[in-house]
Parts: structure tokens; sequence; C-alpha cells
């Protein structure tokens, strides 16, 4: 069976040693341009001692970039000195698709965050995947791994944990959701958790956050700063950095069921009519979808399906059928 195959990923750190390492995971990869190429993904290891290990990632989508800038960040800065345990960070974790700037990755179209747990043998995307599943996530005690909307969608700035049917490791990631300090802080749950990074770690038992941080396929300061500042508070929480966690206010929303979500039936032109973080009534207007075809055409309306607040929107002003338009969450 592929699953007892060893990963061709070979690693230039090592995991058990102090100190701060700056290497790459490196993936062969043949190519036209290199017969004996790689893929060399930036790893960092700060390790001082026996303790809690996090494994902290960016870039699981390649074209969301408040993780990746935070981690390089704190990959450059974190005092050993002041870590009690590990941390393994990855700042771009489907490298192909951070330097494309793409959501999949361009060698082979894989969307990392929907092919764990991965094969040894597999595409590129699934090769990361399993490296990941098999000899990363059995390292950690809490897993971190940075999200926003991409290219495609708009969140207002939250941090985030599933409710899961073991609640004793609910409530630690909920705690640990607590202590990052978003300006909101999400109750969510997946309209597709298959083949997700997520549910890989979930299944581990591990402590699994996760963000959205905005989107539009670029960062603002606003959302780098969240990041910056709650992933050391994260890290102090779990016991592995020294120091305080700096709490600041947080609005608790609820994704409680998939009517949260609403998608366009027709392709056209979106109009949005709540703006992020605007109130929301059962049955009230969250987007127009024009035709661009002919004129003459009434705008296919589409309508909120609970009362809440607007947690997102589709972001390009061009929209197709089936793409996620709008999502509302309630305040807890």
């Amino acid at each position: 069976m592929s699953s007892t195959r060893p990963s061709p990923i070979a690693p230039t750190v090592d995991f058990d040693r102090d100190g701060v390492q700056h290497g790459f995971l490196r993936l062969p990869y043949s190519r036209d341009d290199s017969a004996w190429g790689s893929v060399m993904i930036p790893i960092c290891v700060i390790r001082n001692g026996k303790g809690p290990a996090a494994l902290l990632s960016g870039g699981n989508h390649g074209d969301e970039y408040e993780g990746p800038l935070a981690l390089y960040d704190l990959a450059r800065t974190l005092d050993p000195k002041q870590v009690s345990g590990t941390v393994i960070i990855v700042p771009a974790m489907n490298y192909p698709a951070f330097r494309a700037g793409t959501r999949t990755s361009p060698i082979d179209k894989g969307n990392m965050n929907r092919s764990f747990p991965g094969r040894p043998d597999g595409t590129v995307t699934e090769k990361i995947a399993d490296y990941f599943q098999r000899e990363l996530l059995p390292r950690a005690d809490i897993v971190f791994d940075f999200h926003s909307g991409g290219k495609t969608l708009d969140f207002v700035p939250f941090c985030a944990a599933h409710t899961l049917p073991d609640k004793a490791l609910e409530q630690k990631a909920f705690d640990a959701v607590a202590a990052f300090a978003a300006p909101f802080s999400m109750r969510m749950i997946e309209i597709d958790a298959v083949g997700m990074y997520d549910t890989a770690a979930e299944e581990m038992g591990k402590v699994f956050v996760s963000t959205e941080l905005g989107g539009g396929g670029t960062s603002r300061a606003q959302t780098v700063r969240i990041a910056r500042h709650g992933i050391l508070n994260v890290l102090r929480h779990a016991g592995i950095v020294a120091g305080a966690v700096e709490r600041g206010k947080t609005q608790w929303l609820d994704m409680p069921s998939g009517d949260c979500f609403s998608f366009a039936e027709d392709d056209g032109m979106i109009e949005t009519m709540v703006d992020l973080g605007e109130p929301v009534e059962d049955g009230a207007v969250l987007a127009r979808i024009h035709s661009t075809g002919r004129t003459g055409v009434a705008p296919q309306e589409i309508r909120a399906k609970m009362s809440g607040m607007l947690a997102a929107r589709h972001f390009p002003g061009l929209v197709k059928a089936g793409d996620c338009a709008a999502v509302v969450a309630v305040h807890v």
C-alpha cells in the first residue's frame, strides 16, 4: 500500500535539535527546466528543551497573505530563549501556489485543503499533504493554520475553531481562539470538510485553530497586525512562549447551520446590498446578480435564510453560478 512508502520529502532541519534552524522541506520534482529539480518549501524550527509543540502554517491557499506575512516575521524575530518547547513554522504550505499567487497549485491544480491525508506517491500537492499528515502533525500539540478569503471572498477578521463531537477538545480549541483575540471569534462549521487539513488534525486529537482575516487576494495593515499579535497570544496561551496573553475585546459569532451560506445560481455581475459587519434580517436581500448578456433582464436576488451579521461576501465584481455569494453568522 502507498501509505507504507516513505515520504519523498527530505527536511534540511533537525526537529529534535535546540536553537533556531531555517531550512527547507525539499521535494524532488522533475520538470522541463530542471531534470533533477526540487520544490523547496521554507521551514523554521525554534526549539528550547522539552515542552509542548506548535505547528504554524500559512499559504495553505496561495492567494492568502496575512499568514505568510506574520509567520515569515515570527520565524525571523522569535527569541528561542522565550520558548519552552518547539515551534515549527511553515509560512507557505502550498509553496507552488504561493509562488504563483493562486488558490491551487499551478503544477497539479491541487487544493491543499482538500488533499489530506495525501499520498507519498501522488501529485506534488498530495506529497506535501502526506508529509504534514505523517511527519509534522504527529509532532504537534496545537496546530494553527492561517486563512483569509483569497481572491474570491472577503471576511470580517475572525479567528475560528470547529464544533466537534469531542467537547473537551472543542473547548481547548475555543480557549485558543479566545486567546488569539481577533475582533471576531467564530464557532465554525464546514460545508465541505472531506480532505481538509483541519479534519486531519482534529481526527488525530490535535487542538486546531484557524482564521479568516479579510481577503480579496491581498492584505491590509489591520489584518496583518491582527495576525502578528494573535499568533504570539496563542503561543503564550499554550505555554510555549513566555509572557502573558494580551487580551482584547472580541465578538463571538456562530455558524449554526448550512443556512449561513448563500450561493449564486446564475453567472453575472454581483451587487452587494449589505456591507461586511452590518446586521442582516431573515429574508433580506444580500446581493443582486445582474445579467450581462442583454439589457432589460431583472437581477436575481439572493436573500438571507437567517438573521445575523454579514460575515463574508463574494469579492470580484463578476460571479459564476455556484459561487458563494454571502455568509451570515449570528452573534453568540
